[in-house]
Protein backbone atom coordinates (compact mmCIF):
# COMPACT_ATOMS: atom_id res chain seq x y z
CA UNK A 1 0.00 0.00 0.00
CA UNK A 2 1.21 3.23 -0.81
CA UNK A 3 2.20 6.02 1.75
CA UNK A 4 -0.67 8.54 2.38
CA UNK A 5 0.83 11.94 1.03
CA UNK A 6 -1.60 13.80 2.42
CA UNK A 7 -0.18 12.59 6.01
CA UNK A 8 3.71 12.83 5.62
CA UNK A 9 2.94 16.78 3.88
CA UNK A 10 0.61 17.66 7.26
CA UNK A 11 3.54 16.18 8.97
CA UNK A 12 6.07 18.72 7.23
CA UNK A 13 3.46 21.56 7.79
CA UNK A 14 3.32 20.92 11.63
CA UNK A 15 7.12 20.61 12.36
CA UNK A 16 7.38 23.97 10.34
CA UNK A 17 4.88 25.90 12.04
CA UNK A 18 6.36 24.44 15.55
CA UNK A 19 10.42 25.03 14.68
CA UNK A 20 9.06 28.58 12.97
CA UNK A 21 7.09 29.72 16.53
CA UNK A 22 10.29 29.03 18.85
CA UNK A 23 12.94 30.55 16.38
CA UNK A 24 10.33 33.38 17.03
CA UNK A 25 11.09 33.35 20.91
CA UNK A 26 14.49 34.20 21.34
CA UNK A 27 15.11 34.01 25.36
CA UNK A 28 17.14 31.34 26.07
CA UNK A 29 13.99 29.24 27.88
CA UNK A 30 12.76 29.43 24.54
CA UNK A 31 15.64 28.01 23.18
CA UNK A 32 15.54 25.07 25.77
CA UNK A 33 12.00 24.54 25.01
CA UNK A 34 12.80 24.21 20.95
CA UNK A 35 15.86 21.62 21.75
CA UNK A 36 13.30 19.52 23.76
CA UNK A 37 10.31 19.31 21.53
CA UNK A 38 12.47 18.84 18.55
CA UNK A 39 14.15 16.03 20.63
CA UNK A 40 10.79 14.41 21.44
CA UNK A 41 9.73 14.95 18.03
CA UNK A 42 12.65 13.24 16.52
CA UNK A 43 12.84 10.04 19.19
CA UNK A 44 13.59 7.14 17.68
CA UNK A 45 11.76 4.10 18.99
CA UNK A 46 13.01 0.13 19.55
CA UNK A 47 10.50 -2.65 19.78
CA UNK A 48 8.74 -5.45 18.86
CA UNK A 49 4.96 -5.29 18.77
CA UNK A 50 2.69 -8.10 17.85
CA UNK A 51 -0.75 -7.41 16.59
CA UNK A 52 -3.48 -10.29 15.59
CA UNK A 53 -6.97 -10.85 15.00
CA UNK A 54 -9.92 -9.64 12.52
CA UNK A 55 -9.39 -9.96 9.08
CA UNK A 56 -12.19 -7.41 8.40
CA UNK A 57 -9.55 -4.74 11.20
CA UNK A 58 -6.37 -5.87 8.99
CA UNK A 59 -6.58 -3.19 6.21
CA UNK A 60 -6.68 -0.47 8.35
CA UNK A 61 -3.73 -1.68 10.74
CA UNK A 62 -1.71 -3.05 7.50
CA UNK A 63 -1.89 0.55 6.60
CA UNK A 64 -0.83 2.60 9.95
CA UNK A 65 2.16 -0.24 10.48
CA UNK A 66 3.17 0.80 7.02
CA UNK A 67 2.89 4.15 7.78
CA UNK A 68 3.96 3.90 11.46
CA UNK A 69 7.08 1.81 10.37
CA UNK A 70 8.50 4.38 7.79
CA UNK A 71 8.74 7.17 11.00
CA UNK A 72 10.28 4.26 13.41
CA UNK A 73 12.15 1.76 11.37
CA UNK A 74 13.59 0.63 14.54
CA UNK A 75 9.89 -1.16 15.41
CA UNK A 76 8.80 -3.97 14.23
CA UNK A 77 4.98 -4.52 13.69
CA UNK A 78 3.78 -7.61 12.73
CA UNK A 79 -0.21 -7.64 12.17
CA UNK A 80 -1.73 -11.15 11.71
CA UNK A 81 -5.10 -11.84 10.81
CA UNK A 82 -6.48 -15.11 12.17
CA UNK A 83 -10.11 -13.97 12.79
CA UNK A 84 -11.45 -12.39 16.23
CA UNK A 85 -11.87 -15.19 17.76
CA UNK A 86 -8.69 -16.23 17.09
CA UNK A 87 -6.98 -13.15 17.79
CA UNK A 88 -8.24 -12.74 21.31
CA UNK A 89 -6.71 -17.00 22.10
CA UNK A 90 -3.25 -15.40 21.11
CA UNK A 91 -4.12 -12.19 23.09
CA UNK A 92 -5.27 -14.07 26.03
CA UNK A 93 -2.15 -16.18 26.20
CA UNK A 94 0.26 -13.33 26.10
CA UNK A 95 1.29 -13.99 22.59
CA UNK A 96 0.27 -10.18 21.35
CA UNK A 97 0.48 -6.87 22.67
CA UNK A 98 -3.04 -5.91 20.61
CA UNK A 99 -5.97 -8.06 19.22
CA UNK A 100 -8.23 -6.48 16.40
CA UNK A 101 -11.93 -7.41 16.59
CA UNK A 102 -14.42 -7.16 14.42
CA UNK A 103 -16.93 -7.17 17.17
CA UNK A 104 -17.08 -6.63 21.03
CA UNK A 105 -15.53 -8.81 23.15
CA UNK A 106 -17.48 -11.96 25.35
CA UNK A 107 -18.24 -12.52 28.45
CA UNK A 108 -16.12 -15.71 28.43
CA UNK A 109 -13.10 -14.03 26.67
CA UNK A 110 -12.95 -11.39 29.21
CA UNK A 111 -13.24 -14.06 31.70
CA UNK A 112 -10.13 -15.99 30.42
CA UNK A 113 -7.97 -12.42 30.39
CA UNK A 114 -9.33 -12.03 33.98
CA UNK A 115 -8.13 -15.06 35.06
CA UNK A 116 -4.58 -14.28 33.52
CA UNK A 117 -4.65 -10.80 35.01
CA UNK A 118 -4.51 -9.38 31.53
CA UNK A 119 -6.30 -5.79 32.03
CA UNK A 120 -7.20 -4.51 28.26
CA UNK A 121 -8.69 -1.34 27.08
CA UNK A 122 -11.14 -1.42 24.25
CA UNK A 123 -10.62 1.44 21.49
CA UNK A 124 -13.05 2.12 18.11
CA UNK A 125 -10.81 2.40 14.98
CA UNK A 126 -14.00 2.89 12.15
CA UNK A 127 -17.21 1.68 11.26
CA UNK A 128 -17.99 -0.78 8.92
CA UNK A 129 -20.75 -2.26 6.67
CA UNK A 130 -21.23 -6.14 6.52
CA UNK A 131 -21.82 -6.16 2.69
CA UNK A 132 -23.35 -9.10 0.78
CA UNK A 133 -21.87 -9.34 -2.48
CA UNK A 134 -23.19 -11.61 -5.60
CA UNK A 135 -21.62 -12.40 -8.79
CA UNK A 136 -21.00 -9.44 -11.27
CA UNK A 137 -23.00 -11.80 -14.21
CA UNK A 138 -26.17 -12.38 -11.33
CA UNK A 139 -28.70 -9.92 -13.08
CA UNK A 140 -31.59 -11.18 -10.84
CA UNK A 141 -31.05 -10.13 -7.43
CA UNK A 142 -32.17 -6.74 -6.93
CA UNK A 143 -32.09 -6.61 -3.32
CA UNK A 144 -33.14 -9.11 0.03
CA UNK A 145 -34.57 -9.04 2.79
CA UNK A 146 -33.60 -9.91 6.30
CA UNK A 147 -36.06 -13.35 5.77
CA UNK A 148 -35.09 -13.84 2.58
CA UNK A 149 -31.07 -13.81 4.15
CA UNK A 150 -32.55 -16.45 6.88
CA UNK A 151 -33.89 -18.66 4.17
CA UNK A 152 -30.95 -18.50 2.34
CA UNK A 153 -27.95 -18.92 4.80
CA UNK A 154 -29.75 -21.12 7.51
CA UNK A 155 -29.01 -24.71 7.49
CA UNK A 156 -31.97 -27.07 6.22
CA UNK A 157 -30.35 -30.48 5.89
CA UNK A 158 -30.62 -29.66 2.01
CA UNK A 159 -29.55 -28.17 -1.15
CA UNK A 160 -31.23 -24.52 -1.73
CA UNK A 161 -31.82 -22.95 -5.21
CA UNK A 162 -32.58 -19.39 -5.96
CA UNK A 163 -35.64 -20.15 -6.97
CA UNK A 164 -36.67 -21.40 -3.48
CA UNK A 165 -35.77 -17.55 -2.25
CA UNK A 166 -38.00 -15.88 -4.37
CA UNK A 167 -40.52 -17.15 -7.42
CA UNK A 168 -38.92 -16.21 -10.72
CA UNK A 169 -35.32 -16.54 -9.75
CA UNK A 170 -33.22 -19.20 -11.59
CA UNK A 171 -33.69 -23.17 -10.64
CA UNK A 172 -29.47 -23.32 -9.82
CA UNK A 173 -27.94 -24.20 -6.30
CA UNK A 174 -26.73 -21.20 -4.59
CA UNK A 175 -23.50 -21.03 -3.25
CA UNK A 176 -22.91 -19.85 0.18
CA UNK A 177 -19.32 -18.53 0.62
CA UNK A 178 -18.83 -16.80 4.72
CA UNK A 179 -16.02 -15.61 6.71
CA UNK A 180 -15.02 -19.45 9.34
CA UNK A 181 -16.16 -19.27 12.76
CA UNK A 182 -13.33 -17.22 14.47
CA UNK A 183 -14.57 -14.30 12.35
CA UNK A 184 -16.08 -11.58 14.07
CA UNK A 185 -17.88 -11.11 10.89
CA UNK A 186 -19.16 -14.60 10.90
CA UNK A 187 -19.99 -13.79 14.96
CA UNK A 188 -22.04 -10.74 13.96
CA UNK A 189 -23.81 -12.09 10.77
CA UNK A 190 -25.11 -15.05 12.85
CA UNK A 191 -26.48 -13.06 15.43
CA UNK A 192 -28.18 -10.11 13.48
CA UNK A 193 -29.09 -11.81 10.33
CA UNK A 194 -29.43 -15.79 11.41
CA UNK A 195 -30.64 -15.19 14.91
CA UNK A 196 -27.60 -17.81 16.15
CA UNK A 197 -29.09 -20.57 13.86
CA UNK A 198 -26.77 -23.16 12.52
CA UNK A 199 -25.25 -21.45 9.12
CA UNK A 200 -25.89 -24.02 6.05
CA UNK A 201 -23.11 -27.13 6.50
CA UNK A 202 -22.64 -26.56 2.56
CA UNK A 203 -21.59 -23.30 2.30
CA UNK A 204 -17.69 -22.38 2.26
CA UNK A 205 -15.96 -21.03 5.27
CA UNK A 206 -12.86 -18.99 5.11
CA UNK A 207 -10.85 -16.73 7.52
CA UNK A 208 -8.95 -15.27 4.50
CA UNK A 209 -12.20 -12.96 3.24
CA UNK A 210 -9.65 -12.79 0.05
CA UNK A 211 -10.89 -16.68 -0.72
CA UNK A 212 -14.47 -15.44 -0.34
CA UNK A 213 -14.02 -12.98 -2.83
CA UNK A 214 -12.48 -15.29 -5.63
CA UNK A 215 -15.07 -17.89 -4.82
CA UNK A 216 -18.37 -15.28 -5.74
CA UNK A 217 -16.02 -13.91 -8.28
CA UNK A 218 -15.53 -17.09 -10.05
CA UNK A 219 -19.15 -18.49 -9.91
CA UNK A 220 -22.41 -16.76 -11.31
CA UNK A 221 -25.10 -18.64 -8.82
CA UNK A 222 -22.59 -17.60 -5.76
CA UNK A 223 -23.18 -15.09 -2.60
CA UNK A 224 -21.36 -14.05 0.09
CA UNK A 225 -20.63 -11.79 2.65
CA UNK A 226 -17.99 -9.77 4.38
CA UNK A 227 -16.12 -6.10 5.31
CA UNK A 228 -17.02 -2.71 3.60
CA UNK A 229 -13.48 -2.63 2.20
CA UNK A 230 -13.20 -6.05 1.15
CA UNK A 231 -15.87 -5.29 -1.28
CA UNK A 232 -15.19 -1.19 -2.27
CA UNK A 233 -11.49 -3.25 -3.24
CA UNK A 234 -13.23 -5.49 -5.45
CA UNK A 235 -16.40 -3.67 -6.89
CA UNK A 236 -15.17 -3.58 -10.53
CA UNK A 237 -15.71 -7.79 -9.80
CA UNK A 238 -18.08 -7.89 -7.84
CA UNK A 239 -21.75 -6.86 -7.23
CA UNK A 240 -23.41 -5.55 -4.09
CA UNK A 241 -26.45 -6.59 -2.91
CA UNK A 242 -28.83 -3.88 -1.44
CA UNK A 243 -30.80 -5.21 2.26
CA UNK A 244 -34.24 -4.13 3.67
CA UNK A 245 -33.56 -4.67 7.17
CA UNK A 246 -37.20 -3.12 7.51
CA UNK A 247 -37.60 0.56 5.78
CA UNK A 248 -36.70 0.00 2.24
CA UNK A 249 -33.94 -1.55 0.65
CA UNK A 250 -30.72 0.19 1.34
CA UNK A 251 -26.91 0.18 -0.21
CA UNK A 252 -23.70 0.00 1.97
CA UNK A 253 -21.88 3.66 1.02
CA UNK A 254 -19.74 5.62 3.41
CA UNK A 255 -23.09 8.17 4.50
CA UNK A 256 -25.56 4.84 4.97
CA UNK A 257 -23.10 3.37 7.58
CA UNK A 258 -22.08 6.40 9.45
CA UNK A 259 -25.74 7.64 9.11
CA UNK A 260 -26.77 3.74 10.81
CA UNK A 261 -29.19 3.48 8.19
CA UNK A 262 -27.60 0.08 6.84
CA UNK A 263 -28.99 -1.96 8.92
CA UNK A 264 -28.45 -3.86 10.87
CA UNK A 265 -25.53 -4.40 9.15
CA UNK A 266 -23.23 -1.00 10.39
CA UNK A 267 -21.00 -1.80 12.76
CA UNK A 268 -17.99 -0.58 14.76
CA UNK A 269 -14.15 -1.92 14.24
CA UNK A 270 -12.41 -2.29 17.41
CA UNK A 271 -8.69 -2.43 18.61
CA UNK A 272 -7.95 -4.25 21.93
CA UNK A 273 -4.79 -3.35 24.21
CA UNK A 274 -2.82 -4.91 27.23
CA UNK A 275 -2.88 -2.06 29.61
CA UNK A 276 0.53 -3.10 30.87
CA UNK A 277 2.07 -3.42 27.48
CA UNK A 278 1.37 0.68 27.15
CA UNK A 279 2.98 1.57 30.72
CA UNK A 280 5.52 -0.54 30.40
CA UNK A 281 6.83 -0.53 26.58
CA UNK A 282 7.27 3.20 25.02
CA UNK A 283 6.71 1.61 21.45
CA UNK A 284 3.93 -0.14 22.16
CA UNK A 285 2.34 3.55 23.65
CA UNK A 286 3.93 5.39 20.48
CA UNK A 287 2.29 3.03 17.90
CA UNK A 288 -1.24 2.82 19.93
CA UNK A 289 -1.13 7.20 19.95
CA UNK A 290 -0.03 6.95 15.88
CA UNK A 291 -2.93 4.37 15.21
CA UNK A 292 -5.58 6.67 16.76
CA UNK A 293 -4.17 10.00 15.49
CA UNK A 294 -4.22 8.47 11.75
CA UNK A 295 -6.77 5.37 11.42
CA UNK A 296 -9.75 7.80 10.46
CA UNK A 297 -7.89 8.27 7.32
CA UNK A 298 -6.55 5.18 7.05
CA UNK A 299 -9.89 3.98 7.13
CA UNK A 300 -11.16 5.51 4.56
CA UNK A 301 -8.38 4.92 2.06
CA UNK A 302 -8.46 1.14 2.54
CA UNK A 303 -12.65 1.48 2.48
CA UNK A 304 -13.92 1.67 5.66
CA UNK A 305 -16.13 4.87 7.43
CA UNK A 306 -14.02 7.21 9.64
CA UNK A 307 -15.39 8.18 13.25
CA UNK A 308 -15.88 11.67 14.72
CA UNK A 309 -12.80 13.46 15.31
CA UNK A 310 -14.12 14.05 18.78
CA UNK A 311 -14.43 10.21 19.26
CA UNK A 312 -10.43 9.85 18.06
CA UNK A 313 -9.66 13.05 21.02
CA UNK A 314 -11.47 11.37 23.90
CA UNK A 315 -9.52 8.18 22.80
CA UNK A 316 -5.93 9.59 23.08
CA UNK A 317 -7.29 11.14 26.45
CA UNK A 318 -7.77 7.48 27.34
CA UNK A 319 -4.69 6.22 25.84
CA UNK A 320 -2.52 8.72 27.86
CA UNK A 321 -4.51 7.50 31.00
CA UNK A 322 -2.80 3.97 30.48
CA UNK A 323 0.88 5.40 30.27
CA UNK A 324 0.23 7.42 34.18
Amino acid sequence: MKPVKVLAVSAMLGSALVLGACNGNTDGEGKKESTEQTGESDKQMQGNIQVDGSSTVYPIMEAVSEEYMMEQPDVKVTVGFSGTGGGFEKFIAGETQMSNASRPIKDEEKASLEEKKIDFTEFKLAFDGLSIVVNKDNDWVDHLTIEELQKMWVDTGKPKKWSDIRKGWPDEEIKLYSPGTDSGTYDYFNEVILEEKQIDKAATLSEDDNVLVQGVTGDKNAIGYFGYAYYAENKDKLKVVPVDGGEGPVEPTNETIESGKYSPLSRPLFTYVANKAVADEESVYDYMKFTLENAGAMAEEVGYVKLPDEEYDKQLETLEGLKK
